[in-house]
């Protein structure tokens, strides 16, 4: 029997998490299988920096998945997220002749004409349509409108050329077959954000050990996006300011730190063991913590756009491991322009699991979960051979996959998440190149064809056949 189920990978700061998981008819997903590998020494703030330790990490979290559900696996579906990416707003006008109504390939034509963009060493991983400007109204769909002028309002994801680059050069390396390549804070967002929330606007803080990511959304749509380069390892170094090993600062954050601790509460006498000979001061460490966590509740709302500040009715949601540290609605809620603040402990998804990791409902695997969620293509291949005796020289190879993906267009894969390998990228230049000298081409034989017509047609060329007819016809006479 043929097996199906989903494969989905993020590289986080701390570790790479591999997930498969089957979807069931009443739309539940059952997780079949969970491993990490420690990423600590390949990658940084979400982002690779080591190709070679990414690459065996990579394919050593594909060879633990298969040993668990013993069947190889054809392809994979992966996150991308991490440092430097950033929205950034772009405008692109078109102007109309008179009585012209307009239509889908105009609307394509401004999309594709915003991906076209470029940026200095940044990459666009997606856009999203905010909405289209019709002469002087805002319209969601404008296609069947007539008008004189027509502006597209875009709101492009950037992410550093390099990071794009080594990204795609692990999976290369680990001769992994993506199946889709995500942009993993939206897939976040869908799998924690309610319809309410993203329709009356919300912004979404995702408290991460590297980094912390902000999502903004307002009437269904994301209006901005950023990644603080800070997050919960920056307190465990702050606090190894108190001379300490940065294990032991982890475990001291573990146990006694708040986001929050009111003043007249603070015990000036009491202090938290560092080991068994040493101790610090409960004020000296709250400060710490607390001042850390200022900073990036701070750069939170800094990106937060002045014309959603006062209309984001659905509130704050905060998820991420930094979500599980005491008293944190507390703490935003002081700066926060709203007192509506929610922990996103677990995902809206119907999941069946008796895994440790799924059922904590600690708000680490919330992003797996969403990525996973977003997979739709089968990831297994051939069953693994465990017949001792068969030959031993044969290869556990993944099959070849029988759903081929042709690369999408960008309007195709506009604001859905979908981020282009530099594969398909490639594959879709070459595709548009083609068709762009087939156009070419095919205009040339159009206007061969008009100036042979014209030619005929002219009065010179009358004149000359008619005298070559009479010429003829005298010619005949003679004869």
């Amino acid at each position: 029997m043929t097996k199906e189920f989903i494969v989905a990978i993020e590289l986080g700061s701390s570790k790479i998490t591999g997930i498969a998981g089957k979807k069931n008819p009443d739309g539940s997903i059952s997780i079949l299988a969970v491993v990490k590998e420690d990423s600590t020494s390949c990658i940084r703030k979400g982002v690779v920096f080591n190709i070679d330790k990414t690459v065996l990490c990579l394919t050593n979290i594909v060879k633990k998945l298969e040993t668990s559900l013993k069947t190889n696996i054809a392809r994979v579906y992966v996150g991308v997220g991490g440092q430097s990416i950033r929205s950034v707003k772009n405008i692109i006008m078109k102007t109309l002749p008179a009585e012209t109504i307009v239509s889908q390939d105009m609307i394509n034509e401004l999309m594709d004409a915003n991906r076209s963009m470029s940026y200095a060493d940044q990459e666009i991983l997606d856009a999203v349509t905010q909405e289209y400007k019709v002469d002087s109204l805002y319209q969601l769909d404008p296609v069947g409108i007539p008008c004189l002028r027509l502006e597209g309002n875009f709101l492009n994801i950037l992410w550093r050329k390099t990071f794009y680059k080594n990204l795609n050069q692990c999976i290369n390396k680990a001769g992994m077959e993506i199946a889709e390549l995500y942009l993993a804070p939206l897939a976040l967002a869908d799998a924690v954000l309610t319809e309410t929330e993203k329709r009356s606007g919300c912004i979404l803080v995702d408290l991460g050990a590297d980094t912390t990511t902000v999502l903004v959304y307002y009437k269904n749509i994301l209006r901005h996006l950023a990644v603080i380069p800070l997050g919960g390892e920056n307190i465990t170094k702050d606090i190894t300011s108190l001379l300490m090993e940065e294990s032991q600062a982890e475990d001291m954050k573990l146990k006694y730190a708040s986001a929050y601790t009111d003043n007249s509460d603070i015990d000036e006498n009491k202090k938290y063991p560092i080991d068994s000979d040493r101790k610090v001061e409960s004020r000296k460490f709250i400060e710490i913590v607390e001042s850390r966590l200022q900073e990036i509740i701070e750069n939170v709302f800094y990106q937060v756009p002045n014309e959603y500040a006062d209309k984001l009715i659905g509130g704050i949601i905060l998820t991420g491991g930094g979500a599980n540290m005491p008293n944190i609605e507390k703490a935003f809620t002081d700066q926060a322009p709203t007192e509506k603040i929610r922990i996103a402990k677990f995902v809206n998804l119907k999941i069946n699991s008796n895994l440790p990791e799924i059922t904590a409902h600690d708000a680490t695997m919330n992003t797996i979960l969403g990525l996973l969620a977003k997979g739709d293509i089968n990831c297994a291949g051939e069953e693994i051979n465990t017949d001792l005796f068969q030959a031993t020289d044969a290869k556990h190879t993944a099959t070849t996959p029988t759903q081929t993906k042709e690369p999408r267009s960008f309007t195709e894969t506009s604001g859905t998440g979908i981020v282009q390998t530099e594969e398909e990228k490639e594959r879709l230049r070459k595709q548009k190149e083609a068709q762009e000298e087939a156009e070419r081409l095919a205009k040339e034989e159009e206007e061969r064809r008009i100036a042979e017509e014209k030619r005929q047609n002219s009065p010179m060329n009358k004149l000359w056949k008619g005298i070559k007819n009479f010429a003829r016809k005298i010619t005949e006479e003679e004869e």
